[in-house]
C-alpha cells in the first residue's frame, strides 16, 4: 500500500475542489463525465484543469497544460483527479499515459472509471511507479458522475426529479393553488434547471391544472436557447384545439405518453396534426411503462438528462420504479396545516416503516428563503 504524503483532511479538500471545477464543465462535456484536476506542491494547488467539453482535452490534459504555462514541473507534484485517467484510446490518446509521461510520481483519485472500456488507469500507473490513492472524496466524485454511471449501465437519460413543499409536505392548497410555494431565487433556479436537461415530464393533472409552458427562462439566456422537450403523461389525451399553452406555443416540441389505445385514437391523430408526438406505451403494474418512454427519449429524441415536476402521484411512480437519479427539494418556510391540501407524495398504502423508500441525504443548501436538499438513491 502507497503511503500518502498529504493528510486525510488536506487530500478531502484538495479533492473537493478538484469537484468544484468540474462542475464547470457539466453543460458540456456529456455523454462524457465532467471530470476535475489540480497539481499540488508543497500543500499549494499549482495547476488545475477540468474537461471542457465532449470530445475536448480531458482535465488531466489541461491540468498538465496549465502547468505548462505557468512553469510548473509536475514530477515536483501530487495530482488529484476526481475520476481515475482514462486507459484508452478514444477520440483522446489515455489520459494514464500523459500523466505517467509527464513525471507524476504520486496519483490522488477520487473515484475509478465505471466504463469498461476506459478503466484500468490507476492499475496501469501503479504498476509503472507511480504512488496512487483511491477514494479520496470518492461519495462527492461519485455523485459528480452520477448521470454518466446511468448512461453506462442503463438505456435511459439520467432522470432529476423537482418539487417545492411547505414544511408540513404539501405542494398545494386543496383547492390546487400553488402560485407560489416556493420563493423567487428557487424558482429562478429551477429555470437555470431546465436549460441544463433535454426534456421537462409532468403529469396530467398539472398539464391540466398549471397550463404551464415547460420551457427554460433563466437570466441572461442568449436568444438562442434550445428549449427542452415537454413531456405530458396521461391516459386523457387533450383536444387539439383545447387552450393549452404546450398546444399554442410548442408543439413541435411536446410529446404525450399516453395508453397504445388513446395513441392509436382520433384525437392522439389530431395531436400528430399540430406537430405534437404521441407515444404510447405498454401498462406496468397501475400505469404506463414509464421506463419505456424514458428510453425512447433517449433512442429517438437523444435525451440526456431529463427533469420530472410531478404531480404528486407521477413523482411517486417515478421512485417507487427505481427511475429517479437525483430529487431536488426545494422546502419554504411556510405551513398550511390542512390535511385535505395537497401531499408532496400520494398513491401508496404502507401499513410499516420498513416498506418507506429510502433516500440518502447529499446535499443541503438555502436558495434565498428556502432550503434546497438534493436527495439521491440509498445504494448509491
Amino acid at each position: 500500500m502507497n503511503v500518502s504524503t498529504i493528510s486525510p483532511d488536506r487530500a478531502t479538500a484538495f479533492m473537493l475542489h478538484a469537484v468544484e471545477l468540474a462542475k464547470r464543465g457539466r453543460r458540456h462535456t456529456a455523454p462524457n463525465p465532467s471530470v476535475g484536476a489540480l497539481l499540488v506542491c508543497d500543500g499549494e494547488i499549482v495547476a488545475e484543469g477540468w474537461h471542457q467539453r465532449f470530445g475536448g482535452p480531458h482535465a488531466e490534459i489541461e491540468c498538465l497544460a496549465n502547468a505548462k504555462a505557468r512553469g510548473v514541473d509536475p514530477a515536483q507534484c501530487a495530482m488529484f483527479v476526481t475520476l481515475e485517467p482514462c486507459n484508452h484510446h478514444g477520440k483522446t490518446p489515455p489520459c494514464s499515459r500523459a500523466v505517467l509521461a509527464a513525471g507524476v510520481r504520486e496519483l490522488y483519485v477520487g473515484t475509478l472509471d465505471p466504463n469498461p472500456v476506459a478503466k484500468g488507469g490507476a492499475q496501469f500507473l501503479r504498476e509503472n511507479g507511480v504512488a496512487v490513492h483511491v477514494g479520496v472524496a470518492e461519495s462527492a466524485c461519485r455523485d459528480l458522475i452520477a448521470d454518466f454511471r446511468v448512461w453506462k449501465a442503463t438505456e435511459r437519460p439520467y432522470v432529476i426529479l423537482k418539487m417545492a413543499a411547505t414544511l408540513d409536505g404539501k405542494i398545494a392548497t386543496r383547492t390546487g393553488h400553488s402560485q407560489w410555494v416556493s420563493g423567487e431565487a428557487s424558482r429562478r433556479s429551477v429555470h437555470e434547471l431546465r436549460s441544463r436537461v433535454d426534456a421537462v415530464i409532468v403529469g396530467g393533472g398539472t398539464f391540466r391544472a398549471d397550463n404551464p409552458g415547460l420551457d427554460a427562462r433563466p437570466q441572461n439566456a442568449p436568444d438562442a436557447l434550445r428549449q427542452p422537450l415537454a413531456v405530458v403523461v396521461t391516459a386523457t389525451l387533450p383536444a387539439a384545439d383545447a387552450d393549452f399553452q404546450l398546444l399554442a406555443r410548442r408543439a413541435s416540441e411536446t410529446i404525450f405518453w399516453t395508453t397504445q389505445d388513446a395513441a392509436d385514437g382520433l384525437q392522439a391523430d389530431a395531436l400528430r396534426t399540430l406537430g405534437c408526438r404521441v407515444w404510447g406505451l405498454p401498462s406496468s403494474g397501475d400505469g404506463l411503462d414509464l421506463a419505456k418512454g424514458l428510453e425512447k427519449l433517449r433512442s429517438d429524441c437523444g435525451c440526456l438528462r431529463a427533469l420530472c415536476e410531478g404531480g404528486g402521484g407521477l413523482a411517486l411512480s417515478f421512485l417507487a420504479s427505481g427511475l429517479i437519479d437525483e430529487f431536488r427539494l426545494f422546502v419554504a418556510p411556510k405551513i398550511l396545516g390542512d390535511e385535505m391540501a395537497r401531499n408532496l407524495f400520494t398513491g401508496r398504502s404502507p401499513l410499516t416503516m420498513d416498506e418507506a423508500i429510502a433516500l440518502r441525504t447529499a446535499e443541503t443548501r438555502q436558495c434565498g428563503e428556502d432550503t434546497l436538499i438534493i436527495y439521491r438513491r440509498e445504494a448509491d
